[in-house]
């Protein structure tokens, strides 16, 4: 097995739209985003033309399916067959929500995980179980949430304890704190603060919709906005400058301005690595 080198600097989520331009124009971006379960049985002219970006850039995979926090049973056929599409393109870098979406079939949203010691210990074993299919570590990702069903712990003590007992890492979506921070009523900064910042792989940055003053909507179908693009500042400063990678998902403007934004994560990448520079 040979694995590209795992994902740096500023990356987009690929779509099927942005296949014949990525395709034709030299690499623009440093890296590119897919969920596998979108390409793994794809074949013919998008399965050769998805194939051709594989060999040109370094990719990580954003699952949508592995229903980490499910009651049913790990479905480790899936995994493997994960396993050997992962295999097949050299990529290294794998994520997945910390939440589950299937329960006697697929629910198609990602449903929050009661945040319970017990639902700690459950997830953390399922995803060293699928670590050790994989031969990979993972990184899990904070989701946004509407509805908490259990608060036996803070969301933010059950990120941290999931993380730590699963031996994983993080995939740190800034927008969904910010949505979060709305929906649920706190400080979205001392949030971000508390985080494992040594345990972050790599950022998500996206936009979402705003539903009233008091309720916002992860869409990944909008411009991303001053207050995530300021948290993203922050963890930089925190944390040190991570992989960081724009979502968009559906309202896909043309490509040349999707790749403004991408600019805009190089742009405060490259302020933070001077700083660090200037100062040590």
């Amino acid at each position: 097995m040979s694995l590209h080198p795992t994902i740096a600097g500023a990356g987009l989520g690929l779509r099927r739209a942005l296949l014949e331009p990525l395709g034709e124009s030299a690499p623009c971006v440093d890296f590119l985003e897919i969920a596998p379960e979108n390409w793994m049985r794809v074949g013919g002219r998008l399965g050769r033309a998805f194939r051709a970006l594989t060999e040109r850039y370094p990719f990580a995979a954003h699952g949508l399916s592995l229903s980490i926090g499910a009651p049913a049973p790990l479905d480790e056929d899936f995994v493997r067959e994960l396993k050997a599409f992962l295999d097949l393109h050299g990529i290294a870098d794998y994520s997945e929500h910390l939440s589950y979406c299937s329960d006697d079939g697929h629910l198609y949203d990602l449903m929050p995980m009661p945040f319970t010691a017990e639902a700690v210990e459950y997830v953390a074993a399922r995803v060293r179980r699928v670590q050790d299919i994989l031969e990979r570590r993972i990184a899990l990702e904070n989701i946004s949430y509407y509805a908490p069903l259990c608060t036996e712990l803070t969301e933010l003590e059950f990120i941290t304890a999931v993380i730590e007992r699963a031996d994983c890492d993080l995939l740190l979506d800034v927008n969904n704190i910010y949505v979060n921070s709305i929906n649920h009523r706190y400080d979205a900064q001392a949030f971000l603060d508390a985080l494992p910042g040594e345990r972050v792989r790599w950022i998500h940055v996206a936009g979402h919709y705003v539903e009233a003053e008091d309720l916002r909507v992860d869409t990944h179908g909008a411009d991303v906005i001053d207050p995530v693009w300021a948290l993203l500042d922050r963890a930089y400063a925190r944390f040190g400058v991570r992989p960081t990678l724009l979502e968009r998902d559906f309202n896909i403007p043309p490509l040349d301005v999707l790749l403004g934004e991408v600019g805009h994560i190089r742009d405060i990448q490259a302020r933070h690595r001077s700083l660090q520079l200037a100062y040590g």
